[in-house]
């Protein structure tokens, strides 16, 4: 039996708030909608004068009939902390995203049951078993999309959430691919990835949790069996079923699905885009950088295939391109997961089950800001998200292999630099002649959509970009010239300051004098787009902050004292030196930080980095604190924990991990948290998990 997870209560202020603030933005969801919730009005045992109501979230309940739901409510009459109260009705509320409606569950103790929906503007509908259908695929998806990776950063967004896995067995996974067959062509409603910009047959939410599922339980052959026969009705389905060949070490026939897939659907961009990755990935990047061309070509406004250009150029060291590339991606703003907006709550009662407790994982889920440099709190790069991360990937992935000043070499030769710009423009302002610099300036247009980078994440970070007119100085990045920023040392190699690209409004702006004017320097250069100039700010501040930690860390060692920070800041410190791809130095702050105090982001940070030279032991160990975290804070299943475990027996065999696992120091009742995980293994029938 699966030990449930504590039930957190959030206190309204007035009765039904919760109820009538969800009703309220069910017009304003976009995406898979926010986690389930569960409403229940308690009442005095001894009298039933005053009712009060309470509240929490919850994922991966099965929604596929009123009835499971209503069975839900059902465990939550007995509160063992609550003996003073009765639970005397509750509502359960799971969003359908294919129909845009909130089906709901109201259940009377003792007594009836009600079920009905909610549309977009308040207005009650039937529920039918179509809706029914559609809403059980819609909760499964939400589990696997909103569950933690074992860091703790998706569970500290919301409070109150209780996690569980929804797919538990063989029996509860035919159910699910069941239903994802039936809906499969009607996936691309959901929406998609932050990162691609039109939802499509291949690319939506539905088709990202199957992925998920399927990489996470490693069921190859059920998502082999299902795109086979879904691949019957339509051939673009090839590159899912290819991308399940590939994960399932079936190279061959991945390799002749996508030949005999691309000569039916030659320009396909998600076929094309599979060949590029897995060429690009066995090191024959040559090959790779046609196919990639032509998936530019089929599909130009979207980010991901200008991405695998650039990421295909920087493997074959063509650097120029690679910049030049990447400034043709078409940046999209990032759109977040829907969240419950409820009002403010009287109060929160966040219980810890006795199954859970354990000394060492006790944190106290606040961060301490204080404890924090101010110049450490400033790196915008930690916010990155969708195509902005990625693009941010791919620029320190450059900057590692040839270095910053290489870096901002080839970026002057590739984009007009503001200081040749204004100095160009003075020496021919005298000149009467007659052409249009936001022409000349530009010697190839870029195939970039005008709106490209004008919103979203590069908005966040808009101190970096400042005013970049004719005569205004070029600004400044946020943070570089900050009072609290720690001077970087005398024998410090200093990171050399980005100066700034001309902004294309400055060229467009120069166009009221003669138009005849000829810009010998520009020909062979382009535009930079203002978001990626941003970056490099970004980038730079990144490097400066990490240059004067290793450069002080160098000098205290030397000196034989111990260099300090906060827990806090050597969590900051990992992720800086992530984000850079230094990656021992990550473990190291990592470490640092988890001597110090329980950390969940550092030590998955450890477990994620240290793969290649961490002992099975002291991952395991890891495995048993963040699982028992996650506990902690009513979450019952991390897709990310359970692949990490599903890896571990797959390569060292389940009696082994076992064994380990039961070794160790901590109470039985918090490895026994652990073991289930394995037993998911063992009743997926995974690799190594009969022996």
């Amino acid at each position: 039996m699966v030990t449930a997870p504590a039930v957190p209560e959030i206190y309204e202020d007035e009765l039904q708030s919760a109820i009538e603030a969800r009703t309220e933005t069910l017009q304003t969801l976009r995406e898979l909608g926010p986690p389930d919730l569960v409403h229940l009005i308690k009442q005095p045992v001894k009298s039933a004068t005053k009712q009060i109501g309470v509240y929490h979230h919850v994922t991966g309940v099965d929604a596929s009939s009123s009835a499971s739901l209503a069975a839900y409510i059902n465990t939550l009459t007995y509160s063992a902390h609550d003996k003073q109260h009765k639970v005397v009705s509750g509502i359960y509320c799971c969003y359908n995203a294919f129909s845009r409606l909130d089906m709901r569950v109201q259940v009377f103790i003792p007594g009836t049951v009600e079920s009905y929906c909610i549309d977009e503007r308040g207005d009650k509908r039937v529920a039918t078993d179509e809706l029914w259908l559609e809403t059980y695929l819609c909760a499964v998806l939400r589990a696997y999309s909103y569950a933690d990776d074992g860091s703790g950063d998706t569970i500290k967004k919301i409070v109150g959430v209780r996690r569980f896995n929804p797919i538990t067995s063989t029996e509860s996974e035919h159910k699910f691919l069941d239903a994802a067959e039936r809906l499969f062509f009607n996936g691309w409603q959901l929406g998609s990835d932050p990162e691609i910009q039109v939802p499509n047959l291949v690319s939506n939410h539905l088709t990202t949790g199957l992925l998920n599922y399927i990489h996470t339980t490693g069921r190859y052959t059920s998502g082999i069996n299902l795109f086979e026969k879904l691949r019957t009705r339509d051939p673009e389905i090839s590159s899912l079923l290819a991308r399940v060949y590939i994960e399932a070490d079936e190279e061959v026939k991945a390799v002749q699905l996508l030949h005999e897939a691309i000569q039916e659907l030659p320009m396909d961009y998600s076929l094309l885009d599979c060949q590029a990755d897995f060429c690009n990935k066995k090191t024959r990047s040559d090959l790779a950088l046609e196919i990639a061309k032509r998936s530019v070509v089929s599909a130009p406004s979207e980010f991901g295939t200008w991405a695998r250009l650039a990421e295909i150029y920087v493997s074959l060291d063509q650097w120029d391109l690679a910049l030049l590339t990447l400034n043709s991606c078409p940046m999209f703003t990032y759109q977040d997961k829907d969240a419950p907006r409820m009002p403010e709550p009287q109060r929160v009662f966040l219980p810890i089950m006795p199954e859970a407790i354990c000394d060492e994982i006790e944190d106290n889920n606040a961060d301490d800001v204080e404890l924090v440099h101010p110049t450490l709190r400033k790196l915008h790069a930690a916010g990155f998200k969708g195509t902005f991360l990625k693009a941010y990937v791919l620029l320190t992935e450059i900057t590692k292999r040839i270095g910053w000043d290489q870096l901002l070499r080839i970026r002057s030769q590739v984009f007009v630099m503001e200081e040749e710009y204004r100095h160009e423009k003075q020496g021919i302002s005298h000149q009467s002649t007659s052409r249009n610099a936001s022409t000349t300036a530009l010697h190839e247009p870029s195939p970039t959509p005008k709106t490209n980078g004008q919103h979203g994440e590069a908005e966040e970070v808009s101190e970096t970009e400042g005013s970049t007119n004719g005569d205004a100085p070029p600004p400044k990045a946020e943070g570089s010239t900050n009072e609290d920023a720690p001077p970087p040392k005398a024998d410090e190699a200093p990171i050399e300051k980005p100066s700034h690209t001309v902004a294309s409004e400055v060229v467009k702006a120069g166009s009221d004098e003669p138009d005849n004017t000829n810009y010998t320097h520009f020909h062979n250069k382009r535009l930079c787009e203002r978001w990626l100039d941003n970056l490099f700010m970004v980038l730079y501040e990144d490097l400066r902050v990490y240059t004067i930690w290793r450069t002080e860390m160098a000098q205290y060692r030397q000196q034989q004292l111990l260099y300090k920070k906060s827990p806090e800041e050597w969590e900051i410190l990992g992720e800086l030196a992530e984000r850079l791809h230094h990656l021992d130095e990550a473990v190291e702050a990592y470490e640092n930080c988890l001597q110090m105090k329980f950390s969940p982001k550092a030590l998955r940070g450890v477990l994620k980095l240290s793969d290649n030279h961490y002992n099975v032991r002291e991952e395991c160990n890891a495995l048993i604190r963040l699982v028992t975290w996650q506990y902690r804070w009513y979450s019952e299943f991390s897709p990310a924990l359970l692949f990490t475990i599903r890896k571990l027996i797959e390569e060292e065999g389940a009696v082994k991990i076992r064994s380990i696992i039961q070794g160790t120091s901590l109470p039985q009742h918090v490895l026994d948290l652990t073991h289930q995980y394995a037993a998911l293994c063992a009743a997926f029938r995974s690799s190594g998990s009969d022996g």
